[in-house]
C-alpha cells in the first residue's frame, strides 16, 4: 500500500526533528534523513528541497497555534484570569510538537540564528510576553509576568533533571507559570 502524500511529508518531518536532536542541524544531511526513512533523496526532494524547508514547516505550524492564540487573546478583556487563560493555552502548545522545536532551537542556536524561521519565533516569543505584561505594572510584576513565559520554557530543558512522569512535570511547570503571573 502506498504512503499518502501527508503521511510522508510528516513522517520526513518528524525523522529530520529526531535526527537534527541527535546529531545537530548543521550535521544532519537530506541524504541521512533519506536513509533513515527509507526513501530515495529523490522523493525527500518532491516533499522538502532543503533542511531549512523542513525547519520552516515546522516552525510553521507552531506559528498557527500561536497565532490562534493571539487571535483569542485579543477577543477577550485583559484581566488577570485571562493571562492565567492565556498561559494555560500556551502551556498546552509546547506539550507537543512546539516544545521539541523549542529544545531545536536551544540545541541548534548558532545555526537557528541564521535561518528566517528562528527570527520569526524569536519575535512571537516575545509578543507572548508582551500579552502578559501590564506596561503600568511594577517592574518586579513585569518581570514576573515574562517569567511565567520562561519558566514553561525552561521546564523544557530540564525534564530529564527531575525524578517524575511527563504529566507530572507539565502540571508542575504550570503550577509555577501561574504563580508568577501577577494578580492585579
Amino acid at each position: 500500500m502506498a504512503r499518502r502524500r501527508g503521511d510522508t511529508r510528516e513522517q520526513i518531518r518528524e525523522v529530520a526533528l529526531k535526527l537534527f536532536a541527535e546529531q545537530g542541524y548543521e550535521k544532519t544531511s537530506l541524504r541521512e534523513i533519506a536513509e533513515r526513512l527509507g526513501v530515495t533523496k529523490a522523493a525527500l526532494y518532491y516533499h522538502f528541497k532543503t533542511k531549512e524547508d523542513i525547519v520552516t514547516s515546522l516552525f510553521d505550524d507552531f506559528k498557527t497555534e500561536v497565532d490562534e492564540l493571539f487571535a483569542w487573546a485579543r477577543e477577550q478583556s485583559v484581566t488577570p484570569e485571562m493571562r492565567r487563560e492565556f498561559i494555560r493555552r500556551y502551556a498546552e502548545i509546547i506539550q507537543g510538537t512546539g516544545g521539541t522545536l523549542m529544545r531545536f532551537m536551544q540545541e541548534n542556536g548558532p545555526a537557528v540564528r541564521h535561518l528566517k524561521a528562528g527570527d520569526d519565533m524569536r519575535k512571537r516569543f516575545q509578543a507572548l510576553a508582551d500579552v502578559l505584561v501590564d506596561k503600568d505594572a511594577s517592574l518586579p510584576d513585569q518581570i514576573r509576568a515574562r517569567l511565567s513565559i520562561f519558566s514553561l520554557h525552561m521546564t523544557l530543558f530540564i525534564r530529564d533533571a527531575i525524578d517524575a512522569d511527563d504529566e507530572a512535570v507539565q502540571a508542575a511547570a504550570l503550577e509555577v507559570a501561574l504563580d508568577l503571573l501577577p494578580t492585579g
